[in-house]
């Protein structure tokens, strides 16, 4: 029995006391290193792949987005030019008269300055005075008809509440017979060419007749 127990005990220390092989371990370390740099490759491939991406850093869903929003805006800008481009055409079709039709609106005073100066009495005399102040009346009939056609239109505002827009006052009449700010004497015919004013009517305004207490207080603001 004794030495039964005494062999168990010789055994026991003999497999406490045996070392490790040393090829073993080294083998062990290697494949340890070996996982450890496969790991590390992993990760900077997937890093690689990331930055040779086309799609960026959001992915393809906001690479297109992002194209998307370009688009729009790009036809937007696209169709704002068009219609920017198609009203400067219009306008330059409508108003490329302009300076010609202010240049002959110069002729229409004229004529109707000849009209004016005409004595009372010239209607009635011989044919050849008739002939005459007909002819002049027709001329200038049709230069305002030719005008009319253009889009060109006239302002004659005798009586008219006066118009910052559209006339110009010269001088105020105090009268008791009409509103302050109407327009009492039309000097000079204004134009409008189609919405825009051509030239300016040159007018006499109203104003009320001052009483000794009230000053100036009725007076008619002419100022554009």
């Amino acid at each position: 029995m004794v030495d039964t127990k005494d062999n168990e005990q010789q055994n026991n220390s003999e497999e406490s006391g045996v070392e490790k092989d040393p090829l073993t371990e080294a083998m062990s370390e290697t494949e340890e290193e070996q996982a450890t740099e496969a790991a590390e490759d992993a990760d900077v491939s997937e890093d690689e792949a990331a930055a040779d991406s086309p799609w960026g850093e959001g992915g393809p869903e906001a690479e297109i987005a992002e194209l998307k929003d370009k688009l729009l805006r790009t036809l937007a800008d696209n169709e704002n030019t068009i219609r920017r481009a198609k009203r400067e055409r219009e306008d330059t079709a409508k108003y490329a008269a302009a300076n010609f039709a202010r240049d002959m609106l110069t002729v229409a005073d004229n004529l109707q300055r000849a009209l004016d100066a005409t004595p009372e009495g010239l209607g009635d005399g011989d044919d050849q005075s008739k002939s005459f102040l007909e002819g002049i009346e027709l001329t200038g009939r049709e230069l305002l008809s030719v005008l009319e056609r253009h889009g060109i239109q006239r302002i004659s505002p005798m009586g008219e509440k006066f118009n910052h827009d559209q006339h110009e006052a010269l001088f105020e009449v105090p009268t008791a017979d009409a509103a302050p700010g109407t327009v009492m004497q039309v000097l000079e015919d204004g134009f409008m060419i189609h919405d825009r004013l051509l030239r300016a009517a040159k007018v006499g305004v109203s104003k009320a007749i001052d009483s000794p207490d009230e000053g100036e207080g009725h007076n008619v603001d002419t100022t554009a």
